[in-house]
């Protein structure tokens, strides 16, 4: 889930996570995968810390110097360029800002990538996605694209979740090695794409629930509520949307938009009631004017009776009216 890339961070809310030049340093293991990572942006060093800590012989490189120091002093190797970097390891893992980015770095040195496992952990569209793959497999490299759906202090724990598609039998060959970066590391189909469409899918919740959160602090701000005294009470909203969304994918999976729990009609009054409050304090409702006008056309479609996921019926339709 996140940019990770060699200026910007792809993931949100992503920190620094290099570990400081007194700590322990692994010492390589020869029976580990070398690895090569391209891109030291704030995602960049996390990955290929883990992969220092877990005894792989790792080289690094990235377009703009000076960011492997602490790297370099725990047992990286830095490469003076992209090409001597890919020629160190048979898995090239690279996560910069975006295809663009990918497509100016490795393209030049297709050729030198040739018999390599690519994993792609930039953050891009699948059809971009799709795209690197097939320039891939025209210089015979296997291609694994993933996304990454924790922050950087995440990285190299059981509990990271990394996915990947493309290439099956590489996930196979490497797939302990990827797990270094991420425990749960699921292989979601040989379409390329298909990590990249979960990743954009779930980030648009993410900023869009970051929105609503963000608009939730306007409006207890405005009626005197401390931010410090509302934040403990978000944990009950953010509990019950597992269980939400699992009935939504069932309703989804039936064709059918259950309403027995709520209904829209129901929930469109909620959002009413918090949009007159949030006017009445003068807080901007951009966001929820148009979750608003979402249910209003909902209801005027005739699933008055429906859950909120009847909603769904809108968003399928282009906003622009093509």
């Amino acid at each position: 889930m996140n940019t990770p890339n060699d200026t910007t961070d792809h993931t949100p809310q992503h920190t620094p996570n290099d570990t400081p030049v007194d700590a322990p340093v692994d010492t390589p293991d020869d029976s580990r995968t070398p690895v090569t990572v391209l891109g030291l942006g704030a995602m960049g060093r996390a990955l290929a810390g883990a992969f220092l800590r877990a005894g792989h012989p790792t080289t690094v490189w990235n377009r703009t110097p000076g960011r492997a120091g602490e790297l370099v002093a725990r047992g990286a190797s830095l490469a003076d360029t992209a090409a001597e970097a890919v020629a160190a390891a048979p898995l090239v893992v690279v996560c910069v800002l975006d295809a663009d980015a990918v497509r100016a770095i490795l393209e030049p040195i297709g050729a030198r990538l040739s018999g390599r496992v690519l994993v792609n952990l930039t953050s891009d569209t699948p059809e971009r996605a799709r795209a690197l793959a097939s320039w891939a497999a025209g210089h015979g490299i296997d291609y694994l694209d993933g996304s990454i759906m924790v922050p950087t202090p995440v990285i190299g724990k059981p509990e990271a979740t990394v996915l990947y598609s493309g290439a099956r039998e590489a996930f196979g060959t490497y797939e302990a090695t990827l797990k270094v970066l991420g425990g749960r590391a699921p292989f979601l189909g040989e379409d390329p794409g298909t990590a990249a469409a979960y990743d954009l899918a779930l980030l648009g919740f993410f900023y869009s629930a970051m929105a609503g959160l963000v608009h939730g602090f306007a409006l207890a701000g405005a009626e005197g509520v401390a931010a410090k005294d509302f934040a403990p009470f978000t944990g009950t909203i953010a509990g019950i949307l597992p269980p939400i969304a699992a009935g939504m994918a069932e309703d989804l999976e039936r064709g059918a938009y259950s309403g027995d729990q709520d209904n829209l009609v129901m929930e469109a009054t909620g959002i009413a009631h918090v949009l007159e409050a949030a006017r009445h304090r003068g807080l901007n409702t951009e966001v929820l004017d148009a979750v608003k006008g979402l249910a209003d056309r909902t209801l005027a479609a005739g699933h008055g009776n429906a859950g909120f996921i009847s909603v769904i019926e809108e968003m399928r339709r282009s906003s622009t009216g093509a």
